[in-house]
């Protein structure tokens, strides 16, 4: 886990001591992902940087990381958990090792099988591998998008790569110079919470999408989608279930166990849920000392801190809760957002660097169980498609009947959403699982909205290759969202946040043989038709690990009583946001007050509302940042131990 910069020049330009300079510079961005050591090596076409959190081959494997005599350099940000199997597959073909690494698995791996030996790799990565006979690169990104990868065109000609945005703001000499806020982005951003993949908030950077690879041969970038999650459900033979729960469990156990692999310590993130619980459960048989980390706020109704060192006792692990005031999350905002890049309006994000620097006070590593809900079918809203089964069966002309009545029935009445969904196609009105802004209400806030934009234009393709593949509504909803929600919201925070600590999160959920064993699960292993279960497989396999009052409990998620801060202890912070920000000639800054002081007169305020208004407060922010540089946020320097 660590921090990636690349410079390739162009046949027109060579690298010289500015360039070095430049980009050893640029990669101060990003110290945070890596402050064990940094190193940066270059030659007449590239400069590779490198900033190392050393968790494996602690003394070697160091990067960019030479191989075959010099030919190869490679900068790897990640972990390959089968790194061991795939050396002595390697060995085994003529391959000759320095290190006792995963890095040069990967490299070893491209030279004899070229990239075919992308699919091979069990983990998280993003990866460049410089060749300097053929004057080309090869690099990719892992299956789900753990890892990040951002890319620019220089004004030179070069292209870049890096791990975080903020490094190729450097490079490219701020926000104007990268061309300024997408427009288009910025109204995802405002209807999804996220900006989605390929692009950024900037016009002029981009992302290597998840589960693809790219080559950069004279200047050019062409990338390739080397996965394609595909959903295979199969029945489940009469008297098959428990053989399939005893699968489950086998096929989880062996991920966490390689996903254990380092040669420092290893902790877990421990939540109110089963998905955690069944992490920690599980890593607890491989490191009997295992701590495991919660947080949660003063005086908060619903909390995960009481639950969490319940389940922690039970299991038997070391715990360690942390507790946070709503002054404490208001002076952290800043700092958060620098290290994301671009706005995303998840509240939990704040609770996770909390308790991501605690842990890192502890371990080097945690385990967590993000992945789990969009590969076992673990939100509710996957439910939707049985409870409105009835309005697929209706007519055309019924369906429209429906939708006319939902109009009449005034917003905020019991059953008005109900019924605008039922007359809904599935297409239109599911695009992930934040919906924050209708239509009307995106126009209020960002008034030079585009009305042809839209989140279908973000979801189309998908449902296309959904629907290509025969996939029922549900299995269709989960596809979308590993392009989407997984990939915009969940594993942006899970890597960003972490890694400003120095932290690195492991996902065990989140690896092919688990992929393959949750995309085998009728529909009814996921979300059955009778009950309100979720990811009801999951919970069968892990009835014997995980402790029963979790078993069936909604998890929380890290909550966030925003609403409540913005109506109470945070209101006149957030009122001095907006006013001061200078986003006119994007929001309508008097709509956003008004909606700040519905909040505070409302008896109980709407969380509706208030993850709006977290929407464009983040903006604002963000935008306070990176483009009017009026903001400046403490970011600390990394001081950790090497080794811990």
């Amino acid at each position: 886990m660590c921090g990636l910069l690349a410079y390739l020049s162009t046949d027109a330009e060579r690298v010289d001591e500015q360039t070095v300079a430049e980009v050893e510079h640029a990669l101060q961005c990003v110290r945070h992902r890596g402050p064990d050591d940094r190193e940066l090596w270059s030659d007449a076409h590239v400069v590779l940087g490198f900033n190392r959190l050393a968790l494996i081959d602690i003394e070697g494997s160091p990067q960019p990381l030479p191989y075959a005599d010099g030919r190869y350099r490679i900068v790897f940000n990640g972990e390959i958990y089968n790194y061991l199997e795939l050396r002595e597959e390697l060995k085994a073909a003529g391959a000759t090792f320095a290190t006792e690494g995963d890095t040069e698995a990967i490299v070893a791996g491209w030279h004899l099988w070229g990239e075919a030996v992308v699919p091979k790799l069990r983990g998280m990565f993003a990866f460049v591998i410089w060749d300097t006979h053929t004057g080309t690169a090869f690099g990719a990104r892992d299956a789900f998008g753990i890892k990040p990868l951002f890319t620019a065109r220089l004004a030179d000609g070069g292209l870049v790569f890096s791990s975080e945005k903020k490094a190729l703001l450097e490079l490219l000499g701020g926000s104007a110079a990268a061309g300024g806020v997408d427009p288009a982005s910025l109204q995802h951003y405002l209807t999804l919470q996220y900006v989605p993949e390929p692009a950024t908030m900037h016009r002029g950077i981009r992302r290597i999408e998840s589960g693809t690879s790219f080559t950069v041969a004279d200047g050019e970038l062409t990338t390739t989608r080397w996965f394609h999650p595909t959903f295979t459900p199969r029945p489940v033979p009469a008297g098959g279930e428990q053989a399939l729960y005893a699968r489950i469990a086998e096929v989880l156990d062996d991920s966490v166990a390689k996903h254990m692999r380092a040669d420092v310590t290893v902790g877990s993130f421990l939540s109110s849920g089963i998905d955690s619980t069944a992490i920690a459960a599980l890593a607890h048989k491989y490191n009997p000392d295992l701590v495991t980390f919660t947080v949660g706020f003063q005086r908060q109704a619903q909390s995960e801190v009481e639950i969490a060192a319940e389940s922690a006792a039970i299991l038997g692990v070391k715990h360690v809760p942390i507790e946070v005031t709503a002054q404490e999350f208001a002076d952290a905002i800043p700092a958060v957002v620098w290290y994301l890049d671009d706005p995303v309006a998840d509240p939990a994000l704040v609770p996770l660097y909390f308790v991501a620097r605690e842990a890192r006070k502890h371990v080097k590593v945690v385990l967590s169980g993000e992945g789990a809900d969009e590969l076992f079918g673990g939100y509710t809203i996957y439910r939707e498609p049985l409870s409105l089964a009835w309005a697929t069966r209706l007519p055309a002309v019924g369906r429209r009947a429906l939708a006319g009545l939902s109009r009449l029935v005034p917003e905020g009445v019991r059953g008005q959403d109900l019924l605008a969904r039922a007359s809904t196609p599935l297409e239109q009105r599911y695009y992930g699982n934040a919906r924050n802004m209708r239509e009307d209400e995106l126009a209020a806030v960002l008034p030079g909205r585009d009305p042809q934009l839209s989140h279908t234009d973000v979801t189309a393709a998908y449902y296309r290759q959904a629907r290509a593949a025969g996939y029922d509504d549900v299995t269709a909803m989960q596809y979308v969202d590993l392009f989407t929600w997984l990939r915009g919201d969940i594993l942006v925070k899970a890597d960003k946040i972490t890694m400003a600590n120095s932290l690195e999160l492991r996902v065990p959920f989140l690896d092919p043989e688990v992929f393959a064993i949750a995309s085998s699960l009728p529909v009814e292993q996921r979300v059955p038709a009778r009950g309100d279960a979720t990811k009801y497989a999951l919970r069968q396999a892990m009835a014997q690990i995980v402790p029963p009052r979790i078993m069936n409990r909604r998890k929380l998620g890290f909550p966030v009583p925003t609403a409540d801060f913005l109506a109470g202890p945070l209101h006149e912070w957030a009122r001095g946001i907006v006013t001061d920000s200078q986003t006119d000639e994007w929001l309508d800054r008097d709509h956003v007050l008004l909606l700040l002081e519905r909040l505070r007169s409302a008896e109980v305020p709407s969380k509706r509302i208030a993850r709006q208004v977290w929407e464009v407060l983040v903006f604002m922010i963000w935008h306070g940042i990176f483009v009017e540089e009026r903001i400046h946020p403490e970011i600390p320097e990394p001081v950790y131990p090497v080794r811990l």
